[in-house]
Order: C-alpha cells, then sequence, then structure tokens
C-alpha cells in the first residue's frame, strides 16, 4: 500500500511459448526467468498481493519451491497463444474481488524484461500515485539505432522508407526521440482498466528505463543478452 492505495502486481507466466519452449523457466544466470521479476515483486515494500498468472502446473511448482505462491491456476481459456493480454488482468482482478480483496491499481511485471533496478518497482508505484491526474503508466526506452526515421521496408523487391516522410532528414539526431514500451512495468487505475482493457490511455505517465534495459526476451538470442547484461548488473 502507498498513500492509501492498495495495489495488486501480476506477473503473467503462461506454460505455451514457441520463440522459446519454457522460456519463463529456463535457467538465466543461475535462477529460473521468473525469479528475477517474482524476487522483486515481494520484496516491493508498496505491493499487496504478487499474483503469478500462469496456467502451468510445473511453473506453479517451481515458483513454489523458491517461496512465490501461487493461490489459483490460470484457466486454460485465458492461456492460448491468440488471448489478449487483457484477459490475464481482469482474471486476476475478478479472482481476488471473489475472495473480497479489491486494489486500486494493477501492476503488471512481464516476466521476459528482467532487468529491473531494485528501486524500480516502488519508484513506478510512487510515480503513478503521486500523479492521480494520469490513469496509466508504461515504462519505455529510448529507441536507438532501430530508430523509425531510418526503418525501411522492402517494396517489388526494392528498399524504400517504411514511412512516408514529409520533412526529411539525413542524420538520425536530427529527429525527435523515439520511445518503445518495454515490460518492466505497466500500471493502470483498476478503475480504467477494468472499464478500457489498457494500459495505454490520454493520460498516460512514461517511465523511462535506462539503455541496459532496453531488451526483452522472446528467442534465444534475446536470453543470451538478457543473460549477460543481468551478470553485469544485477548480480
Amino acid at each position: 500500500m502507498f498513500k492509501g492505495k492498495k495495489i495488486l502486481a501480476i506477473i503473467p507466466a503462461r506454460g505455451g511459448s514457441k520463440g522459446l519452449p519454457g522460456k519463463n523457466i529456463k535457467n538465466i544466470a543461475g535462477k529460473p526467468l521468473i525469479y528475477w521479476t517474482a524476487k522483486k515483486a515481494f520484496e516491493s515494500k508498496h505491493i499487496d498481493e504478487v499474483f503469478i498468472s500462469t496456467d502451468s502446473i510445473k511453473i506453479k511448482d517451481i515458483c513454489e519451491k523458491m517461496g512465490f505462491e501461487i493461490p489459483a491456476l490460470r484457466p486454460s481459456e485465458f492461456a492460448k497463444d491468440e488471448s489478449p493480454s487483457y484477459e490475464v488482468v481482469i482474471h486476476a482482478i475478478n479472482f481476488f474481488k471473489k475472495l473480497n480483496k479489491k486494489f486500486d491499481y494493477v501492476l503488471l511485471l512481464e516476466p521476459t524484461s528482467p532487468l529491473r533496478k531494485k528501486t524500480d518497482i516502488d519508484y513506478v508505484i510512487e510515480k503513478a500515485i503521486n500523479n492521480p491526474f494520469f490513469d496509466t503508466l508504461v515504462s519505455v526506452g529510448v529507441v536507438q539505432t532501430e530508430h523509425p526515421s531510418i526503418v525501411k521496408k522492402i517494396n517489388d523487391n526494392t528498399i524504400i522508407p517504411y514511412y512516408d516522410e514529409k520533412n526529411k532528414f539525413f542524420q538520425r539526431q536530427q529527429y525527435s526521440e523515439a520511445f518503445f514500451p518495454y515490460g518492466v512495468a505497466y500500471m493502470s487505475k483498476v478503475s480504467f482498466y477494468v472499464k478500457n482493457k489498457t494500459f495505454y490511455s490520454e493520460k498516460c505517465l512514461p517511465f523511462i528505463i535506462d539503455r541496459w534495459q532496453n531488451y526483452e526476451i522472446d528467442d534465444e538470442i534475446d536470453f543470451i543478452i538478457n543473460e549477460l547484461l543481468i551478470k553485469k548488473y544485477l548480480k
């Protein structure tokens, strides 16, 4: 709890993964991947409830052996490849609602973004609640070499600009900064999320992460990069 506001943290950890099978429990820097997110969530000063949302008994068993309790499995209909992410959040909110536990804010922490500082989670909570004008908060990183201004596409076997450019510059540095959302933290007022089912709003507060945090895990290459960064910055 922070300033009288109750916070529910959700860590989505589906059992199925096509890009990197079993990635949520794949060993990285000596621990299952999910450990790096769960540990920081359970150590938060402000989070009232942490819910690891998984449909996998294997993930549940591994988490509980590490001391991270999972009160219930996610129903299989909310764990398909095509299942929208909002179903995970709504299921968790409704699960606790049936237990007469209500929250003011919901915080989504993706285990595939393990590069969090010790202070990140509580800082995000404090920033969101200290700025009540905003309905949501999303963690973003500055886009580096893949800036939209230089992205291309192939049309009829010819490389052309991905976007039509009205004001053409010749150097990336001449364009305004671009940002990409990373799964370090997504936060929303519960009332807003239940109504709109998104973390993006007209009043969306940015949490800008450091350059070394601009990585998520979708495949083996991502996994190798994240492991090196965990060893360098988090251990």
